[in-house]
């Protein structure tokens, strides 16, 4: 759980960690999670044209230009203006000064990245949001939701005009109320009869206009925007109805706003990490089609002969239907939270492991549909984390790759030391089993397994559960979800091991001259302790060959694990001590060995461990040509 939280994934479940080794698709958000979340307005289209605003991140300092030219004089593009005061005012976010920077005021965002973004650039123009605010507090307001798609503020004028911003330069209109639209530019534009001009006079919105708007918001989302559209509507006294269909009518759409988030740099590698493991990645976004296409083309994410479908497209798909589109899918645009579940569980029904990101309240039922229903930390809502089975600290796609190798690196740590475990533990049955059946005197003293298992089960074992992993750890295709913890390659090894340890255990004792009954007291004690030191150490130094399944020990290096060596020494010690010190030998009932007894035994001790490592050779020959396939 450590090492996890160290990768910035906070498990809340711990049988997760088994399942993330197994993930086949990683279906996740694309704002703040494949990209920065830091976005930047960088273009407007009002009134037919296009302006472009410099300027990045949150410093509120950058210049307008139109076809090139640098517009000095806001004043010359009242509709964009305009544009600037919608989004404003129809705002929940807020810039927060926290000091200065080369005589600069620095700010940071406090809300949404996206309408943080509109008021920066208002404040580029010149108009500060607390100012604007104040000049035209909000009465009333229909939150943003998903399904919606779009927000609905009601303010009073009590200062028009104010800022150079606003549409109101009269006192004519003084002490109206504005309803303000913020939202989906397809959406709003339903919801509007009329279309600003570059003088803020309203013109009839006919069908070319119409058509004109959504071309300029496809031009935009195919440069990787996200676009929001604003409209407003006068009215002479405070609406007395707060409702979509009183409100949301007869509405003046005045043009659109279009900002950019930059991916992450770190993700195009994770994807092409996660793609390597056998991991495929799908982006599920509220954005524009040509908006996520984009991203995805530029992050590596949408892969040749794949395609990008709708959430209006997963509606209508039947299930069987949607089980042969999520095969072909790499992303999912203008989404719903209800089109989450259904493309969640056409991936399950194809024998998909799946993990589902999530941060809204509105997420929690796909995130709890999935697998691994993983939720933002920074922007993620409370229900999305307790519903979530683990919670990234810093929302990042590259951090839900790294945590799905930490869970590899954690579940090939249980089968290191099961294997280990189990195979030193059969053989010391069957030696005791066959010494039996042979009619030999008992190999081992009950004191002497008691202390040998203590020794060699204990913290050898627990250094194996601190390995780093194997070097191809993310080159292996995911675990398939229902195999075993022993498969069978390592029913193979357990068998090998058994056999080799209970055989050289078996050969010392027969060595020490005392294993047959009658045998003189003296050779008895001798083969018993011929038989535990062979026993104890096979089994210390099979410890370091358990390190790797599939590596030998001479590409994983002997020192790359210092647990180990600090474990393999001290045990190694107690197992000395044992047949060194006089007062010991008494109750372990063993003597002390002279230098050619060590000579007889060790090449006994050396024979497990290098049956290991003839089997790893073999694998890791194997592996070398998977690797240089996957290669080409």
């Amino acid at each position: 759980m450590r090492e996890m939280v160290n990768r910035h994934a906070l498990i809340r479940r711990l049988a997760s960690v088994e399942t993330l080794g197994s993930v086949t698709t990683i279906c996740t958000d694309k704002t703040g999670t494949l990209t920065q979340n830091q976005m930047t307005v960088t273009k407007l289209w009002v009134d037919g044209q296009f302006v472009d605003i410099t300027g990045t991140g949150y410093e509120p300092v950058g210049s307008f230009f139109v076809n090139g030219e640098e517009i000095t004089d806001l004043k010359q593009l009242p509709a964009a203006r305009t544009a600037l005061w919608v989004g404003t005012i129809n705002n929940d976010a807020q810039l927060e000064p926290v000091g200065e920077s080369e005589g600069r005021t620095t700010y940071r965002m406090v809300g949404d990245p996206t309408e943080g973004s509109i008021l920066v650039a208002a404040l580029k123009a010149g108009a500060a949001a607390n100012v604007v605010n104040q000049n035209y507090p909000r009465k009333q307001e229909i939150p943003f939701d998903s399904a919606r798609k779009r927000m609905v503020t009601i303010h009073n004028i009590v200062n028009p005009g104010h800022g150079d911003i606003s549409p109101y330069v009269t006192d004519e209109k003084t002490n109206w109320f504005t309803i303000a639209v913020k939202g989906a530019p397809d959406v709003v534009l339903d919801l509007c009869t009329y279309r600003s001009g570059m003088d803020n006079t309203p013109i009839p919105l006919t069908p070319e206009l119409r058509q004109e708007i959504l071309d300029a918001n496809d031009q935009m989302t195919s440069k990787a925007l996200r676009v929001l559209g604003v409209a407003y509507r006068p009215v002479p006294e405070m609406p007395d109805e707060i409702s979509a269909d009183a409100l949301e009518k007869d509405l003046i759409f005045v043009g659109l706003i279009g900002m950019i988030d930059p991916s992450r740099p770190e993700v195009k590698p994770a994807l092409k990490e996660a793609l390597t493991a056998g991991i495929r990645s799908v982006m599920i976004t509220g954005d524009y089609p040509n908006t996520a296409k984009a991203i995805a083309e530029d992050i590596g994410l949408l892969r040749k002969g794949h395609q990008v479908l709708t959430g209006a497209d997963v509606e209508h798909a039947t299930e069987e239907e949607m089980r042969e589109i999520v095969k072909i899918t790499d992303v999912y645009a203008r989404v719903s939270p209800e089109h989450k579940m259904k493309i969640v569980d056409a991936l399950r029904d194809n024998g998909e492991v799946v993990a589902m990101t999530g941060d809204g309240v509105n997420d929690a039922p796909a995130i709890k549909r999935a697998d691994i229903g993983i939720a933002m930390g920074i922007t993620g809502t409370d229900v999305a984390k307790e519903t979530a089975d683990m919670v990234l600290t810093d929302d990042n796609y590259a951090s839900i790759v790294s945590a799905v190798e930490q869970g590899r690196i954690i579940y090939s740590n249980i089968r290191k030391f099961v294997y280990y475990l189990v195979s030193c533990n059969i053989a010391e049955i069957m030696i005791i089993f066959l010494a039996t059946i042979f009619g030999w005197n008992t190999p081992l003293a009950p004191i002497q397994l008691l202390w040998l298992n203590l020794v060699t089960d204990g913290a050898p074992a627990l250094a194996l559960g601190t390995e780093k992993g194997d070097p191809d750890i993310m080159q292996h295709p995911p675990r398939p979800s229902d195999e075993p913890i022993i498969n069978k390659f390592m029913l193979k090894g357990i068998i090998v091991q058994t056999i080799a340890i209970t055989a050289t255990t078996l050969a010392a004792f027969l060595l020490g001259g005392g294993a047959f009954k009658g045998a003189p007291e003296e050779a008895r004690v001798l083969s018993e302790t011929f038989a535990f030191i062979t026993l104890s150490l096979s089994e210390l130094f099979r410890a370091y060959t358990a390190r790797s399944e599939y590596f030998p020990l001479t590409k994983i290096g002997i020192f790359t694990n210092m647990n180990m060596n600090i474990a393999v020494l001290v045990s190694v010690a107690l197992v000395i001590m044992v047949i060194y010190v006089p007062f010991l030998q008494t109750v372990f009932d063993t003597t002390a060995l002279r230098w050619i007894h060590w000579v007889e035994i060790l090449p006994l001790v050396l024979i497990p461990s290098i049956a290991a490592e003839v089997m790893k050779a073999i694998t890791y020959k194997k592996n070398l040509a998977r690797l240089a396939s996957l290669e080409d």
